[in-house]
């Protein structure tokens, strides 16, 4: 998995013979700046796209491929134990308007397949699309399966580049949805502002006071507004977005990351309080769960919730969405739906993924 945050990929070996799935070892490859720098230009209109993104799709799919050489020596492993590779790529484009709707994600899969000897299931994305879906988000089928509680009604939230939730109500079918940045917009503005490619537990955004007017700039954006089904991504939330907005603000930058951070949780919180009625416990997964600033941010903007992360339940918060695409890739193997028409709007359940056999 290779998501919206763009900082490398996470591997994980997993074993769904069991009733509960066990996560048998995991492997990060950071990007380095180069390849992240050649990504981002590919999220805008550029000079000679289709050769740069077939290119960068050969070179994602080389980092891939010594990734999962990678853990499978680790955890010694043979490629030919291995069933399938799920391979969610690089998402580059995401446009989910009804009149275009399509979805871009860079892997080379049968490259992927050659170099592994490991059959390999990608572009998950697009079947979900093409039943008129918004293609995303897809882990909530996955949340459902793992997280789900007979008793408890939970919110699971994935704090990646953009954040997304998971409504895990025992009593009414599950639903799920983007709500708005999560990481990118702090990540973007840290880096620009600072040179680090991220506010390490939001030390920075602590030395900055929220400004009020500039979150309610910020927060009336139609998109929060908006009804579920929904997704978004670097399209919409960028340094272009935020630099409008800011364009008769004078706070300081580190003013502008304490309210980019109470952004993120503002976001997240009303989504939770507007579409999951009820909700007893949140736990958050993805690479925000390491900003403590802004897990505290959200226990004190959701009292009377119990907010945690979800290694509480089994599964640490870096492997949660990889765990997923793996499981994606499982139902694709065994012909079985992966999407939530609830979640995604598709007008049926779909198998989803294009299988690339070894």
């Amino acid at each position: 998995m290779s998501g919206t945050s763009l900082d490398g990929v996470d591997v994980v070996l997993a074993d769904f013979r069991a009733t509960t799935p066990l996560l048998l070892g995991t492997c990060y490859c950071p990007y380095d700046d180069d390849l992240r720098e050649a990504l981002l230009l590919l999220h805008q209109p550029g000079y000679d796209e289709l050769h740069r993104a077939a290119m960068l799709s050969n070179r994602l799919s080389r980092l891939y491929a010594k990734a999962t050489a990678d853990l499978l020596e680790s955890t010694g492993i043979l490629a030919a134990q291995i069933v399938a590779i799920g391979c969610h790529g690089q998402t580059i484009r995401h446009c989910p308007e009804p009149e275009k709707r399509y979805t871009i994600q860079l892997v080379n899969a049968a490259l992927l397949a050659e170099l592994t000897g490991i059959t390999v299931v990608a572009d998950l994305r697009s079947r979900d699309i093409a039943a008129g879906g918004q293609g995303a988000p897809l882990v909530p089928a996955f949340h459902e399966a793992v997280f789900k509680s007979s008793s408890r009604h939970r919110v699971i939230v994935n704090i990646g580049g953009i954040a997304n939730i998971t409504n895990l109500d025992p009593h009414h079918a599950i639903t799920g949805f983007d709500c708005g940045p999560g990481n990118s917009l702090m990540d973007a503005w840290c880096l620009q502002h600072t040179g680090r490619n991220y506010d390490q537990n939001g030390q920075w955004a602590a030395t900055g006071q929220v400004a009020p007017a500039l979150l309610d700039a910020l927060l009336s954006d139609p998109f929060f507004a908006e009804m579920p089904p929904k997704s978004t991504g670097r399209e919409l939330f960028n340094l272009r977005w935020l630099e409008e907005k800011l364009q008769f603000s004078e706070e300081s930058p580190e003013d502008v990351q304490a309210t980019l951070l109470q952004l993120t949780a503002m976001s997240i919180a009303q989504a939770i309080g507007t579409y999951c009625s009820g909700a007893e416990e949140v736990y958050i997964c993805g690479g925000g769960g390491h900003n403590s600033l802004l897990i505290n941010r959200l226990s004190e903007i959701m009292p009377g919730k119990k907010v945690a992360l979800t290694d509480q339940l089994g599964i640490t918060i870096d492997w949660v969405e990889a765990f997923a695409f793996a499981w994606l890739a499982q139902q694709a193997i065994l012909r079985k739906t992966g999407n939530l028409t609830a979640v995604t709007g598709a007008k049926g359940s779909r198998i989803l993924g294009a299988v690339y056999p070894v």
